[in-house]
């Protein structure tokens, strides 16, 4: 399975890189395990942001408001109730919550090549001979991408995410770098252009094919 391929200076290679049907040529006929795949990335991403304090973590209220009897008034033991403004709050987000969901690393390996076989029909995917800047400067990567034709939604999928490769693409909005290995369900069904290098391809296969689990 050819596909389109560059230079690493973003011309086009006169012999188009050969992609594993193993890896980028399987027939996805239903997307059950992909919605999986993609869920569980989201969920173990997720923040805990909302957090209340219940009426044993509110400040004060140690006191009795008044005596029990005589008063005329409800009874009532604390002023952190939760009927009492300023209390505690009844059944409201902690911090205690847990979103994570779990999916077995077969599972995980098969989903990612279904991703990437769709990825691959669709042509989204582009292999760069290797990708190499020298400065570290976002102009450096912004010229690459230009000269590729690409500007919108690139995953650019690199053996090692070196210092400059990262200065070159963290401040290009449009652009998102992974390490091979760390290659997920989640940022391939969003990119528009997944854009590998040679090297990132060969550590692919190799997690893909050949059972490695990480």
């Amino acid at each position: 399975m050819a596909i389109q391929t560059f230079t690493s200076t973003g011309n086009k290679a006169t012999t188009a890189a050969k992609l594993n049907k193993d890896v980028f040529g399987l027939e996805v006929k239903d997307h059950q395990l992909l919605h999986q795949a993609y869920e569980t990335y989201r969920a173990n991403g997720r923040t805990r942001y909302a957090q209340v304090k219940d009426r044993s973590e509110v400040r004060g209220g140690g006191k009795k408001p008044w005596k029990q009897k005589g008063t005329g008034r409800a009874r009532h033991g604390s002023i952190r109730s939760p009927i009492w403004r300023g209390g505690g709050v009844t059944f409201g987000p902690s911090a205690e919550r847990n979103f994570t969901k779990q999916i077995n690393k077969k599972a995980k390996r098969t989903a990612v090549r279904q991703a990437l076989s769709l990825a691959a029909k669709n042509e989204t995917i582009k292999v760069i001979e290797s990708v190499k800047f020298k400065e570290g400067k976002t102009k450096e990567a912004a010229a690459l991408f230009e000269k590729m034709g690409i500007n919108r939604g690139v995953l650019l999928v690199v053996e090692e995410k070196t210092p400059e490769v990262t200065r070159a693409t963290n401040n290009l909005p449009f652009v998102k770098t992974v390490q091979a290995n760390y290659l997920n369900v989640f940022d391939i069904l969003n990119a528009h252009n997944v854009v590998i290098t040679k090297k990132a391809l060969e550590i692919i296969d190799a997690w893909l094919t050949g059972g490695k689990d990480e």
